[in-house]
């Protein structure tokens, strides 16, 4: 299923989606991605895809929402921000906890990030 949103440039619809809906607004997509998920699966992006990462990253650090699979797909991407978050969030400002950095997983491949997905539980709750 895609959860899109109306820009004027940039967003255009996977063609691998048979299913997709549009929301003008960023919040009240955040909320259906919040609520409907099964998996959290983000490739490289810009500061829309971070906010959303970190958006379900604090739902379920917070337990807000079911600890679901969080994927991040490019380790060169991604690597980098997994540096920070272990040097200032942890390390220096210690502002989350060990355990957080469980709440989120880095691979190379789409390959990867499915096998992930398809061996995890499923969401038992919305």
């Amino acid at each position: 299923m895609g959860i899109n949103i109306q820009l004027p440039t940039e967003q255009r619809i996977n063609p691998y989606v048979t299913f997709s809906r549009a929301f003008h607004y960023f919040f009240t997509r955040k909320v259906i991605l919040a609520a409907s998920a099964q998996a959290y699966v983000y490739f490289p992006g810009g500061f829309g895809t971070i906010d959303e990462l970190f958006e379900i990253l604090t739902l379920i650090q917070t337990e807000k929402s079911e600890k679901i699979p969080v994927v991040l797909v490019g380790k060169e991407y991604w690597g980098g921000l997994e540096d920070w978050i272990k040097e200032f969030q942890l390390e220096k400002l210690a502002t989350i906890n060990k355990s957080d950095l469980d709440l989120f997983s880095i691979v190379d491949t789409a390959q990867e990030a499915f096998d992930l997905v398809k061996d995890s539980t499923e969401r038992t709750f919305f």
